[in-house]
């Protein structure tokens, strides 16, 4: 039976789950209230790191999620959500990449930057350039492709398809992106995407929460400093 220890706001948990919808697996979800929970000795007994998601196959464990999408897709082959033509493959590896490393930095750049302040500080101002950067480096890799491997559905829209339709919501509108917006609205009329999508009032939540976060992280941090220097 898999398991999936995860939080529903979680941008690095929300496309495993999608994931285990798009293949029909059956799975558990365990939710983990990331105000703390995850700091837990009990938690930290399944990810030392302190984050979701955490999945267990009977008893695999596998943390951090681009190794879980590619433990699944090896696991359970059916439907593939990844492509065998080497362009394609790069092309839903760079989305995948890109979408972690540099979308996602900006968008917790734009949470925090526009909860916090009235004025646009540097780093807010940084967290909208690296956004846009990375919606036009998209936009032209997508092109007039229906989905960033072509006809098929894949980890790219996995991983950036959950993040790239709450963009207006801070700020930058997609209408300057007509393929990104046209394959934005296409992923949202799936059920899977529906299913995990974010009730207006839970996204609010999760914006009050990235304001206060750094703090939680820095208090249970100080303490875990403490606790691993006595071992």
């Amino acid at each position: 039976m898999i398991k999936l220890y995860y939080s529903r706001p979680s941008a690095y948990a929300r496309p495993v789950w999608l994931t285990l919808l798009e293949k029909q697996l059956p799975f558990e979800l365990i939710s983990v209230n990331l105000g703390g929970e995850q700091f837990e000795p009990e938690f930290l007994s399944l990810n030392p790191f302190s984050h979701v998601p955490v999945l267990f196959d009977d008893d695999f464990r596998v943390i951090e999620s681009l190794a879980i999408l590619d433990y699944l897709e090896a696991k359970y082959p059916s439907p593939s959500l990844l492509p065998t033509d080497a362009q394609a493959l790069a092309r839903v590896r760079m989305v995948q990449t890109v979408t972690f490393n540099e979308l996602l930095p900006a968008i917790f750049g734009l949470l925090v930057g526009k909860e916090n302040s009235n004025e646009k500080s540097l780093e807010f101002e940084y967290a909208q350039l690296r956004a846009i950067n990375t919606l036009n480096f998209f936009e032209g890799l997508l092109g007039n492709l229906c989905y960033f491997a072509g006809e098929q559905l894949t980890m790219a829209e996995i991983v950036a398809g959950t993040l790239i339709h709450r963009m207006p919501d801070l700020g930058i509108t997609l209408t300057n992106y007509p393929s990104l917006n046209d394959w934005s609205e296409r992923l949202l009329t799936r059920p899977t995407w529906r299913e995990i999508q974010l009730s207006p009032e839970e996204w609010s939540n999760f914006k009050r929460f990235m304001r206060v976060i750094p703090k939680i992280w820095r208090h249970r941090r100080h303490q875990r400093i403490n606790a691993l220097s006595q071992r």
